[in-house]
């Protein structure tokens, strides 16, 4: 199919590679890239800032008072999220989950979710919409969030001994806090919740069976996260991660046999595990151990509109400049297919071709609280 060219602005290196085709081409079904995997799961990161400084994600040493985060202008307004969040949901997409930083510092977040819930789909049944938090704005929000139409939360908690927890986001901010977002989310229905345990050996690894036995009995899923490699700033070594099949181990040998069972759709990032006596489900991430890429479907927009087709990529795609062009108004149809020519294209396969011996490929990485988990 021949191609025509449309320059963005002259200040865009992005424009050096972007070609929207001649003949537009309207979002039909499912995409898949070069690898045959599908679209499934649009990731939209809100905001770069957070209120935690969590030593694997945004430490202290790095995110410090000095830290520049992006100015107001940089982000993505809510009807520019809104506009290409509709063009991925017409090629197929089916979950959107809302990301940061901590996406609800986003002032009236509310908002962007009454507009992205009111998308239609091709199948008129109601948008996935999800949102990761760390927790800390949940018990006041946790309501004005349901209304809005968001449908489900997972909330990042590493321990729950006090001092540890602490440790960990390094702002002081306590358990029962979190505990306490936990418990107005369930009440106004934003379930099944789901819990995030990043775990670092040394630092929180104790913790495994002690959060088992607390939300076994409950309906929350409680999900154990492999310490990984993302980014560069949280040093991560090999030697601090502790593997999944550890931390089934651990929670077995502490009486709570586990058993097997089927993900929920195909690209599942994490391993469900179903307490023996049916009170209870756990997952876990193999984000280091197990190469997870061979059926991945997600794709990663940043807060200021570059789109990641890996968590671990080296470089985005400018869809921001796309939609404030000057020079032309870039229709829903014309960004449709740069975006499904993006997919189309994606080869990305970075743990299938990470090395068990060192720490990381040689070539730099996004930071997670700029794109998200």
């Amino acid at each position: 199919m021949s191609e025509k060219f449309i320059p963005l602005t002259d200040h865009r290196q992005y424009q050096a590679n972007l070609r929207i085709p001649e003949k537009l081409v309207p979002p039909v079904g499912v995409l898949k890239d070069s690898l045959a995997r599908p679209l499934h799961d649009l990731r939209i990161s809100v905001t770069d800032r957070c209120n935690f400084r969590c030593v694997y994600c945004m430490p202290k040493e790095v995110f410090d008072k000095g830290h520049q985060f992006l100015p107001q202008t940089a982000l993505l307004s809510f009807e520019e999220i809104t506009r290409i969040a509709r063009i991925f949901v017409a090629h197929g997409v089916n979950k959107i989950r809302l990301t940061g930083g901590e996406p609800l510092l986003r002032k009236n977040i509310e908002k962007l979710i009454a507009m992205l819930s009111a998308i239609p789909t091709h199948d008129g049944r109601p948008l996935d919409l999800t949102l990761t938090t760390n927790g800390s704005l949940l018990a006041r929000k946790a309501q004005s969030l349901k209304d809005a139409g968001l449908t489900r939360v997972s909330v990042s908690l590493d321990s729950l001994d006090d001092a540890t927890f602490k440790r960990m986001n390094d702002v002081d901010f306590p358990v029962s806090d979190v505990l306490k977002g936990i418990d107005a989310a369930h009440r106004a229905g934003l379930g099944p919740i789901k819990v995030n345990m990043v775990v670092k050996a040394g630092l929180n690894d104790q913790e495994i069976v002690p959060m088992a036995q607390y939300f076994k009995d409950t309906p929350h899923i409680l999900r154990f996260i492999e310490y990984m490699d993302v980014g560069s700033s949280n040093g991560w070594k090999l030697d601090e991660v502790i593997s999944s099949s550890e931390v089934v181990r651990r929670i077995i040998d502490a009486g709570m046999p586990l058993q097997p069972i089927d993900p929920n759709y195909t690209g599942e990032t994490a391993a469900r595990w179903q307490h023996a006596d049916g009170n209870g489900e756990i997952g876990v991430i193999s984000s280091v151990t197990q190469t997870f890429c061979h059926d991945c479907s997600r794709v990663r927009l940043s807060t200021e509109g570059k789109l990641y087709t890996c968590l671990f990529a080296s470089h985005g795609h400018d869809l921001r400049a796309l939609l404030r062009d000057p020079q032309a108004e870039h229709s829903d149809l014309a960004i449709a297919s740069v975006i499904g020519q993006i997919w189309n294209n994606r080869s990305d396969r970075y743990s299938e071709l990470r090395s068990q011996n060192t720490t990381a490929l040689n070539r730099p990485k996004i930071e997670m609280s700029y794109i998200g988990g």
